[in-house]
């Protein structure tokens, strides 16, 4: 796969390459037998060569690597990636041998040292630490994780979006529809209840409930908007989901910048893409301080490293069909609105889940258009609704079914926990 297209960012100096290179080189080990290439697993006998000849070329030099050992180094991350890549999709992705992932990991490690030892542009280093991230394992400590951080911190940062600048398609005279929530079916509201009467009134008997209170104190309320991610991470690499919802035969995945997400789907809203379901803040780490692990987590059998955090971002109409999942899950919105729909587990088998493997988790009703010829005991389904409102978060018990539409352009960040 190519890497994702994008400002290339400017090159370094000499002087300023130096001192960047004296910065990233403090990341790796100080001598050549401390970066260890430890591997998870055997891989083929061609691998683990090209792997010291790498780590060779790095220490081969007192100080930054010359021009032809950072092309040697370059056209070695390259090898190495291809040669990954391609056991990476050979098959399912947890049939996938993790020494492969950590051989993905090294290749793009070796490519960003190259891209900054040769002094060029930034952002492709950036992207390739990225696709390490996403794509490997971790390796040195997760090494990639820091060297991103350290790169990015050399790149400007996007200017802010012109206030006329995409917003015609945005500005509405007469509000989205919003969908009713009759009283007989909303969601309870609570404000800050105490970890006691949450876990006996809700987490014991797993009933669904709207927390009010709990997160106004977190950064991301403050800071968070569509230019502050254009700021921040506008040059990283993220998976983007197209398609309104993941059931279309049409939907499909692409990896892309923050910054062309934003361009083509929130500002411009050509289509539909969401940046769903993405453990974005171990990507990032600098928006994850702008967050926190919701104390009810504690009453949860799991440590704090067990709890999945991930990013919803996406315009007005993305759809997460409903279905359900196996762990408890808060999830805590953060601008935008979203109209929810909650079943129990004891509706199942009114809810018609798909019967293959893969969508068994997945009803195939269309909640807010359901054919009743096809799935005549949909009606029988009692359900609870809500708008999830900025500021508040809605704890989903484990296997409730849910459904999910955004109102506005939206994030939100969810919990799942044991």
């Amino acid at each position: 796969m190519a890497a994702p297209s994008g400002a290339e960012g400017p090159a370094a100096g000499p002087a300023a390459g130096g001192a960047l290179w004296a910065e990233v080189r403090a990341l790796l080990p100080g001598a050549e037998e401390g970066l260890t290439l430890a591997l998870s697993g055997e891989v083929e006998d061609c691998v683990p060569p090209l792997l010291r000849r790498a780590r060779g070329l790095l220490y081969g030099a007192a100080g930054r690597p010359c021009e032809a050992a950072a092309a040697a180094l370059r056209r070695l991350g390259d090898v190495l990636r291809d040669y990954a890549w391609e056991k990476l999709n050979a098959g399912p992705w947890r049939e996938v041998r993790k020494a492969w992932r950590q051989v993905y990991a090294y290749g793009c490690l070796f490519g960003a040292l190259a891209e900054v030892a040769a002094g060029r542009p930034l952002a492709p280093a950036v992207r390739l630490c990225d696709m390490g991230l996403l794509m490997g394992a971790s390796v040195l400590d997760n090494v990639l994780a820091r060297l991103v951080r350290v790169l990015q911190a050399h790149l400007p940062r996007a200017k802010r979006r012109a206030a006329a600048e995409g917003s015609a398609k945005r500005v509405r005279i007469d509000p989205p529809p919003v969908p009713a929530v009759q009283p007989e079916d909303a969601l309870p509201h609570l404000h800050c209840p105490s970890l006691e009467h949450f876990r006996d009134n809700y987490l014991i008997p797993q009933k669904p409930v709207v927390l009010e209170g709990i997160m106004d104190h977190w950064p991301c309320m403050k800071k968070w908007s569509v230019d502050y991610f254009c700021q921040v991470a506008g040059c990283r690499t993220v998976p983007v989901e197209l398609g309104s919802r993941y059931t279309d035969e049409e939907w499909s995945q692409k990896l892309m910048t923050v910054s062309n997400f934003i361009n083509q789907y929130i500002v411009n809203e050509n289509s539909v893409g969401y940046l769903a379901q993405h453990q974005l803040f171990d990507q990032i780490p600098e928006l994850k301080e702008d967050i926190s692990i919701p104390d009810y987590c504690c009453l949860g059998e799991g440590e704090e490293d067990d709890i999945t955090v991930n990013a919803w971002f996406g315009p007005e109409g993305t759809i997460s069909p409903l279905h359900q999942d196996p762990q408890q899950n808060f999830l805590a919105q953060v601008f935008g609105r979203k109209y929810i729909r909650l079943y129990s587990p004891e509706d199942s088998e009114n809810l018609y889940p798909h019967e293959s493997q893969i969508l068994h988790n997945t009803s195939q009703v269309d909640v807010e258009d359901p054919d009743l010829v096809k799935f005549p005991n949909f009606r029988k389904a009692a359900f609870q609704s809500c708008i999830l409102m900025p500021g508040q978060v809605l704890f989903i018990p484990v296997k409730h079914w849910h459904y999910v539409r955004s109102l506005d352009i939206s994030f939100s960040v969810s919990f799942w926990w044991s």
